[in-house]
């Protein structure tokens, strides 16, 4: 492809040369003329492993050059990547000003050419960005309209400073967040002889990507330290605590707990975080991530109440209550938890759990439904339609295979509540709310 890469700081100088190297013909773009004339010489601008090598060679090929004049390389380009910096504000917003003087230059070009032209930004911007400034901007410029006339795509990058070569060539994922299908075919006919998968998406989707990566980042690097402050207040080596805490990819390392939904509950979690953080205040140690988890877990819980109680029905129906869909576990359920809160506050209830309602015939926890918690035990029914019936609002709390055929007996009036992501629903009722969907 003819590309032009605009901006050539750390992500397009990298870009701009790795591109050239797979065979694409590339143009960097940029205001310095100290970095423009150092590409044309073969010269790497960063100091990055592996970059000036792979500069030289694209320069000595005839397959990368530089310029500042932006016009002269969109008009010799098809696809412009956007690559100029978005610095902090005081405020901790994002400065976009780079980014929108590069796209009013652009969009006054792209008035000029007859061409379709895709244009993917693959600098960091919040959600709403796109949407809000870069197209706006390209198609008040240019006077066309964004997936018709030109397209637009958003192409977060995920380089590490000292991997960024090896990191460009083995990505974990390439996203594509495009505003119309041709476009994104372009865009994702750069990385379709990479070795990883092409993920394509909403261009809003993308830009939120980008951030929940760099922030998970953060956190992990965060968790590991104040779990090392712990283990070094208890004379333990916290990296042979984490070392042995890694191994485990089933759970630790992995794609399980990351799914958004209800608060967590049952027999451990919420047991363990409080004993930690008990176990932290006694070796004078201040731990802001341990401590704010069993707080950040009330807020989804109080997030679950206001969902229902925005509904305006006093007649709730619950399909789901045990901690885990499967069990009879209701120990620290959150949904109990929320029962509980919706009974104080005057709700007329049913409950229905398959699992349950074994449990109080002769199951383990049979002692704990009819004693402990009676006041829920006589709200539950023998079976599903007595809570359809019932509520006008429609609880669901685990993700039980009960629940999944249940959408042809669902009133067009009643509302549903969804905790546990029962993918049927959403797709069949104009009333379906669910918690982070």
């Amino acid at each position: 492809m003819k590309i032009s890469v605009i901006g050539l700081g750390y992500v397009g100088s990298v870009s701009a040369a790795c591109f050239a190297k797979e065979g694409h013909r590339v143009v960097g773009v940029d205001t310095s003329k100290v970095k423009v004339e150092l590409i044309n010489r073969g010269r790497s601008p960063i100091i990055e492993k592996g970059v000036k090598e792979i500069v030289d060679a694209g320069v000595k090929r005839g397959r990368l050059r530089a310029t500042t004049d932006i016009q002269e390389a969109i008009m010799a380009s098809d696809l412009s990547l956007i690559c100029v910096g978005t610095p902090s504000q005081l405020n901790g917003n994002l400065d976009l000003k780079y980014v929108l003087r590069v796209c009013e230059e652009i969009g006054h070009v792209l008035r000029k050419k007859d061409q379709f032209h895709v244009v993917a930004v693959r600098s960091t911007m919040l959600p709403g960005s796109m949407n809000n400034t870069v197209i706006p901007t390209l198609e008040g410029r240019s006077g066309k309209k964004s997936g018709i006339d030109f397209g637009v795509c958003l192409n977060p990058e995920f380089l590490r400073e000292g991997t960024a070569v090896e990191d460009f060539y083995n990505p974990a994922k390439t996203v594509v967040g495009e505003s119309d299908e041709d476009s994104g075919n372009i865009l994702a006919g750069l990385y379709k002889s990479f070795n990883a998968p092409i993920l394509r998406t909403d261009i809003s989707t993308a830009e939120m990507v980008k951030y929940v990566d760099n922030v998970w980042h953060a956190l992990k690097v965060c968790f590991a330290n104040e779990i090392g402050d712990m283990c070094k207040a208890q004379k333990l080596d916290g990296r042979e605590v984490m070392n042995i805490f890694c191994k485990d990819t089933k759970l630790n390392i992995s794609p399980y707990y990351m799914k958004p939904g209800f608060a967590f509950g049952g027999s451990c979690l919420p047991k363990d975080v409080r004993a930690l953080a008990y176990k932290a205040k006694n070796l004078d140690l201040v731990l802001p991530v341990l401590n704010a988890i069993s707080d950040s877990n009330e807020r989804q819980l109080e997030r679950g109440l206001k969902m229902v109680l925005e509904k305006g029905n006093k007649k709730v129906g619950v399909l789901g209550f045990s901690f885990k869909a499967g069990t009879d576990d209701l120990r620290e359920s959150p949904v109990v938890e929320l029962i509980e809160r919706l009974i104080g506050k005057g709700y007329d209830l049913r409950l229905y759990d398959k699992n349950v309602n074994l449990a109080s015939i002769g199951g383990a926890n049979k002692d704990y439904i009819l004693n402990k918690i009676p006041h829920i035990s006589r709200l539950m029914v023998d079976n599903i339609d007595c809570v359809l019936e019932h509520g006008d609002t429609l609880l669901i709390g685990n993700n039980s295979p009960d629940f999944i055929d249940i959408s042809s007996k669902i009133r067009n009036d009643q509302s549903i509540v969804d905790l546990a992501h029962i993918e049927e629903l959403g797709k069949h009722h104009g009333r379906y709310d669910g918690i982070c969907w």
